[in-house]
C-alpha cells in the first residue's frame, strides 16, 4: 500500500478514475436514498432503469464543475465548498428532469419521488467530503510512516499559523510534522489547534527540543517589527533551531500560502520598515507600446529595471552594457522565459558614435540610465574613470536623447551625491545638475531618482558580509557608528519606474527609506541569522573609514527641502538655484578637461562645479585647502 501511495505522490491519480469514483458514489447514494424513502423496499426494475440516468447526470455535472481535476489528497474548506457546488448542480439537473418528466411524461419508467433527490443531496455532501478526507488521512499517514520527518514548531497560533499548518500537512512531499505551536498570548497556551498543542515561549527548553527531536521553527505572526523578528530568531537559534518565516499575507499567491514561500529569515526582513510596494495602473499605460532603452542593463539595478519593464506591454526593449558576461546572462534569462522584441547590445556609453547609431536606429521613447561607476574607494583612486563614465558618458546619452526626441530620460542617482565627500558622489551630483541645465533645450523630460544603498546589489555590504561569515570571519566594518539607508533591489526599481511615470521634467525624486541602519548592528544580525554568535564564533573588525567615505549619508543637500507627491514614500527635492547656462558650460569644460588623465586637475575642477564637495579621508583633501585660500 505504501509503495502504491508513494508512486501516487510522484504522479497524481488519474483524473478519470477520480471522476468514476465520484459517479459511483452518487449512484450508490441514490440507491440508499431510494431505499430509505420506500422503507427499505426495493423495486429493482424501476431502479435499474433510473440508475444509468443518474450516472449520466452525475458525469455531466462533475465534468462541468471540474473538481475531479484536483488531487484527492489536497483538500480543505474551499474544496468542501466545491463539493457542495458539485452536488447542488447534480441535484438541480435531476430536479429539472423530474419536473419535465412529471408534466410531460417523456419516459414513464423514470419514476421516483422528489424527496429522494433531497435525501440524496445531503448524502452526497457527506459521502464525497468524507471519502476525500479519508483518502487524505490514509495517504498522509502512509507516507509519514515511510519517511523520516522533519519535526517543526510554528511560532504564532493565529490564522497565519493555522494556514501554515495546513500547507505543511497537505504538501505533496509530506516531509514535516508539526509538533506544536508557540504563542505569547497566555490565553492560548495549553489549548489545541488541529489537535496540536499550543506552548508558551518558556516551555521550549533544550530538553523539550531534544525529546521531540525538533529541528526548525517557522515564524508565522504577521507584520512583526524587525526587532521582534530578530529577538525570536536569536532565541530559537540559541537553541540550535533553524528559523524560517512566512511572508505577509498580501504576498501569498492568489490569497493562498504556498510551501515554497516559507523561507529563511532574510536581512530584508530586518529593514525596520515595511517593504515599499507600489501598485499604479498608470504604469501600464506609461510603458504600453513604448520603445524602452536601459543603460547599465546588466547591473543589479539595471537588470531589475529590465525585468520589471518587461512585464508591461512594451513595443521593444533595448538593453545596453559593456559587461559581456553579465549581459549574456541577462539575455539567457530572457530567452528562457520567452521574452520577444528584446535587443541586447554590448556597448560603452562613452562611445558617442556607437551610441548615436544605437539610439538613432531604435528611437526609444524612454531611457532608463543606470550605467555608472559606483564604488567609492575605487573611484577615489580612479577619478578619471569616474568622471568619464558618470559625467562624460551621461552627458553623451542626454545629448543624444534630446537629438532624437526621446520623451523621457530617467537617471538613477545616489544619496552620495548629496553634500558629497568623494569623487563618485560628486560626479553623480554633476550629472544631476547637467540634467537640470539642459531640460529646457529640447522635448526630452529629464527626471532623476535618488536613493541609498541597495541590499544585495553588486559589491554591497550584504554579499561581502556573507562571504566573510562563510570563511569564518572576521567581518570588517569601517567605523562602529557608520550608518546607511537601505532598500531592496525590487523596491528601488519600482520607485524608479514610478518616478519615471509621474515625472514632468526637472525633478529629483527622493524616497523615504525609513531610518538609517548601523552597519555594525547589521553585521551582528547577519552573524546571528547564520546560527553563529558574536564575538565567540565570528568577530567584527573595525578597519577605519575608507577614502571618501562618510559616517552618515543624507538624502537632501544643504538648502534643499521636499515637496510631497501622491505617494507618501516619494518626494521631490526642492533644489537650490544656479545659473543653468553657466553650469552647462562648466560641465562641458570638465568633459574636455577629462580627456587628459591628471586626476588632481580633474578633481580640482569638479570641486569648483560642486562647491559643497568636501573630501573626507582622501588624498584630495588638500585641494579643499587650496580652493579655500583662493576663495
Amino acid at each position: 500500500m505504501r509503495k502504491i501511495l508513494k508512486k501516487m505522490a510522484e504522479k497524481f491519480p488519474s483524473r478519470w478514475i477520480i471522476l468514476l469514483i465520484d459517479v459511483y458514489l452518487v449512484t450508490q447514494s441514490f440507491v440508499i436514498s431510494y431505499i430509505i424513502e420506500f422503507n427499505f423496499y426495493l423495486e429493482f426494475r424501476k431502479l435499474l432503469f433510473v440508475l444509468p440516468l443518474v450516472a449520466i447526470v452525475g458525469f455531466i455535472s462533475f465534468i462541468l464543475t471540474g473538481f475531479y481535476k484536483g488531487a484527492m489528497r489536497n483538500n480543505g474548506f474551499k474544496d468542501a465548498v466545491t463539493v457542495f457546488s458539485e452536488v447542488s448542480l447534480f441535484s438541480f439537473l435531476l430536479t429539472v428532469i423530474y419536473i419535465v418528466n412529471r408534466y410531460y411524461i417523456i419516459e414513464p419508467r423514470i419514476s421516483f419521488p422528489f424527496s429522494v433527490i433531497i435525501v440524496q443531496l445531503m448524502l452526497n455532501i457527506i459521502v464525497l467530503i468524507s471519502t476525500r478526507y479519508l483518502f487524505k488521512y490514509v495517504y498522509s499517514n502512509s507516507l509519514k510512516k515511510g519517511n523520516k520527518l522533519l519535526n517543526i514548531l510554528i511560532y504564532g497560533a493565529g490564522d497565519s499559523g493555522a494556514s501554515t499548518y495546513s500547507v505543511l500537512n497537505e504538501g505533496a512531499a509530506q516531509k514535516t510534522k508539526v509538533i506544536g505551536y508557540i504563542d505569547d498570548n497566555p490565553s492560548k497556551i495549553g489549548k489545541k489547534i488541529n489537535q496540536v498543542k499550543i506552548y508558551g515561549p518558556d516551555d521550549i527548553s533544550k530538553e523539550f527540543i531534544e525529546k521531540h527531536q525538533i529541528k526548525q521553527v517557522i515564524i508565522t505572526i504577521q507584520h512583526l517589527k524587525a526587532k521582534r523578528i530578530l529577538e525570536i530568531s536569536n532565541q530559537m537559534i540559541s537553541k540550535s533551531l533553524k528559523v524560517k518565516i512566512v511572508p505577509p499575507a498580501e504576498d501569498w499567491i492568489d490569497g493562498n500560502l504556498h510551501e515554497k514561500q516559507i523561507c529563511d529569515v532574510r536581512i530584508e526582513d530586518l529593514l525596520g520598515r515595511k517593504v515599499i510596494n507600489i501598485e499604479n495602473t498608470l504604469l501600464k499605460k506609461e510603458f504600453s507600446d513604448k520603445v524602452i532603452l536601459v543603460t547599465g542593463a546588466a547591473g543589479s539595478i539595471g537588470s531589475e529595471i529590465a525585468r520589471q519593464v518587461s512585464s508591461y506591454n512594451y513595443k521593444k526593449l533595448i538593453f545596453i552594457d559593456q559587461a559581456e558576461s553579465a549581459l549574456f546572462d541577462l539575455q539567457q534569462e530572457f530567452v528562457e522565459i520567452g521574452k520577444k522584441k528584446t535587443f541586447f547590445i554590448l556597448a560603452d556609453i562613452r562611445g558617442e558614435r556607437r551610441m548615436n547609431k544605437i539610439i538613432g536606429d531604435h528611437k526609444p521613447d524612454i531611457i532608463f540610465h543606470a550605467a555608472a561607476y559606483k564604488h567609492v574607494p575605487l573611484m577615489e583612486e580612479n577619478a578619471y574613470e569616474a568622471v568619464n563614465v558618470n559625467v562624460v558618458g551621461t552627458h553623451i546619452i542626454m545629448n543624444l536623447a534630446m537629438k532624437f526626441n526621446v520623451k523621457k530620460f530617467v537617471m538613477v542617482s545616489t544619496d552620495k551625491a548629496v553634500n558629497p565627500t568623494n569623487v563618485m558622489g560628486a560626479t553623480k551630483r554633476i550629472a544631476e545638475m547637467y540634467a537640470r541645465s539642459v531640460m529646457k533645450e529640447g522635448k526630452t523630460k529629464f527626471i532623476t531618482t535618488r536613493f541609498g544603498n541597495v541590499l544585495g546589489s553588486n559589491g554591497s555590504v550584504i554579499p561581502i558580509f556573507k562571504r566573510q561569515i562563510k570563511v569564518g570571519g572576521p567581518i570588517t566594518v569601517t567605523h562602529k557608528d557608520i550608518t546607511r539607508y537601505f532598500m531592496t533591489i525590487p523596491e528601488a526599481c519600482q520607485l524608479v519606474l514610478e518616478a519615471g511615470a509621474m515625472g514632468q521634467g526637472g525633478e529629483i525624486y527622493v524616497f523615504d527609506m525609513g531610518d538609517s541602519i548601523k552597519i555594525f548592528d547589521l553585521a551582528v544580525n547577519m552573524i546571528q541569522l547564520s546560527g553563529l554568535n558574536y564575538p565567540e564564533d565570528i568577530d567584527i573588525k573595525i578597519s577605519g573609514l575608507r577614502p571618501g567615505e562618510k559616517i552618515y549619508e543624507e538624502l537632501l543637500a544643504t538648502g534643499e527641502d521636499t515637496i510631497p507627491t501622491y505617494h507618501e514614500k516619494i518626494m521631490i527635492a526642492k533644489l537650490r538655484d544656479f545659473d543653468e547656462m553657466e553650469m552647462k558650460n562648466k560641465i562641458l569644460e570638465l568633459c574636455e578637461l577629462s580627456k587628459g588623465c591628471n586626476d588632481k586637475d580633474i578633481v580640482s575642477f569638479v570641486k569648483q562645479i560642486v562647491p559643497e564637495y568636501k573630501s573626507e579621508n582622501s588624498k584630495f583633501e588638500k585641494l579643499d585647502i587650496v580652493l579655500k585660500k583662493i576663495v
